[in-house]
């Protein structure tokens, strides 16, 4: 009796943290930002939605779509992945953006409240820890 009580707990606490997971995805802001002198472009996720902002003087967010289910999905997979403590401390693993190699890019979550900000690194060469989220944000915002 003691082991299906413990079978039962053990799975209701998996589903329950898995559905949190999801939660705390669509309840945080994501803002990565990438620009050079000729070159702007700013998306944020934000509940399912993802608007990309292409001119720096604009006040809003730019054209807002919906990202599918099955993108959805992934991204609250990355995201899980994603440890917010860590991202002010995350290494560049290059540096073209100081001699205009390569657009100045960064990521910032809002989550509870709280802002967790990278350092700048270069566009299309995101930090090793948080490759694959900044990869398909990208991806999202420029289908083509």
């Amino acid at each position: 009796m003691k082991t299906i009580a413990l079978l039962f707990i053990t799975l209701f606490m998996a589903k329950g943290c898995s559905q949190e997971s999801q939660n705390d995805l669509a309840n945080a802001e994501i803002v990565y930002t990438a620009n050079t002198r000729g070159f702007y472009q700013k998306i944020t996720i934000h509940n399912q939605d993802i608007s990309v902002s292409k001119n720096r003087n604009d006040k809003g967010n730019g054209e807002i779509t919906k990202i599918s289910d099955t993108d959805w999905k992934e991204l609250v997979g990355l995201f899980k992945l994603v440890k917010l403590d860590s991202l002010a401390t995350l290494k560049d693993p290059t540096q073209k953006r100081f001699y205009d190699g390569a657009a100045i890019a960064n990521l910032k979550v809002t989550y509870k409240e709280k802002e967790y900000q990278t350092l700048d690194f270069d566009h299309g060469v995101p930090p090793i820890e948080i490759e694959k989220i900044v990869n398909k944000i990208v991806l999202l915002a420029n289908p083509e």
